[in-house]
């Protein structure tokens, strides 16, 4: 009988467990789905900001509206839950880019800086960002350097194609092509326009594939064309036309400028082969 009454017991007590970690994650995910909400009302809010601020003055009075409605969402998804880095992000580029009424710029920093530690890819890039550009101190390009390489390890595109550059001049660091053409190419698959000029420019320049690239492209490539050198050479020249075709479809006019490019030099080449067959027949 104390046997049967000391299973009983012991289950009682693992259902209660169950039950209540079945509350907290519920509890859980209704707190982030309210915070989600009201990121998605505040977000709708600053892209309109957006949409229209070229056309107007930064401390327009049209924009105060929008920009209210936009921090109290922010703030109020923090309420909300306070570990979504997402409203710690975008609250506190409010504070440090917009003209919204009780912008604090220290406030928006320690946003940033908070958002950043917990993790958050495009507050880790952000917060790069200013630290290379505003912070005079002596350590900040190895600060911003280390918060750059952790929005890379998330693939954050902003931040691969900043790092591909970084390794393209080889400022603070030693100069790497082939790290440079991974970056970009890694951004150009995230929809970076940037990343896909500068990665199919180094294509045509001849620039080092780094394996994890070529081994993916040779996969899919047939035996014959992986031994003809001028395949080779065409499987660039193709390579490149995309990256430029995916920048000019997301508006980028240098993509366009650099298929037209590629259009002279196909006519040009053309031609001369036209040229060099007649003066063989002759």
């Amino acid at each position: 009988m104390a046997l049967f009454s000391k299973s009983e017991s012991v289950r009682r007590f693992t259902a209660h467990v169950v039950f209540s970690k079945l509350h907290f994650w519920r509890g859980m995910h209704s707190r982030t789905k309210a915070a989600m909400e009201f990121i998605a009302k505040g977000f709708s809010a600053l892209k309109e900001v957006d949409r229209v601020i070229d056309y107007c003055e930064l401390n327009d009075k049209r924009l105060i509206p929008l920009l209210k409605t936009a921090k109290e969402h922010f703030e109020l998804a923090l309420e909300a839950d306070n570990t979504n880095t997402h409203a710690r992000y975008w609250l506190s580029k409010l504070h440090l880019k917009y003209h919204v009424p009780g912008a604090n710029k220290v406030v928006g920093a320690a946003l940033l800086i908070e958002a950043a530690e917990m993790g958050d890819a495009d507050a880790q890039y952000e917060l790069a960002c200013h630290m290379r550009i505003e912070n005079n101190y002596v350590q900040s390009d190895q600060q911003a350097f280390y918060f750059l390489e952790k929005a890379v390890d998330q693939l954050q595109p902003d931040a691969l194609y900043l790092l591909g550059i970084v390794y393209l001049t080889g400022d603070c660091i030693k100069q790497d092509v082939g790290s440079a053409v991974w970056c970009f190419h890694r951004a150009s698959e995230k929809g970076h326009s940037g990343a896909a000029i500068a990665y199919g420019s180094l294509l045509l320049r001849g620039a080092r594939l780094p394996e994890s690239i070529t081994r993916f492209n040779n996969a899919k490539a047939s035996p014959c064309v992986r031994k003809d050198s001028e395949a080779v050479d065409l499987n660039r020249v193709e390579m490149a036309r995309r990256q430029f075709e995916n920048a000019a479809r997301a508006g980028c006019d240098l993509g366009l400028r650099w298929l037209k490019v590629l259009e002279e030099e196909e006519k040009r080449s053309g031609v001369e082969n036209q040229i060099a067959a007649a003066k063989l027949n002759r």
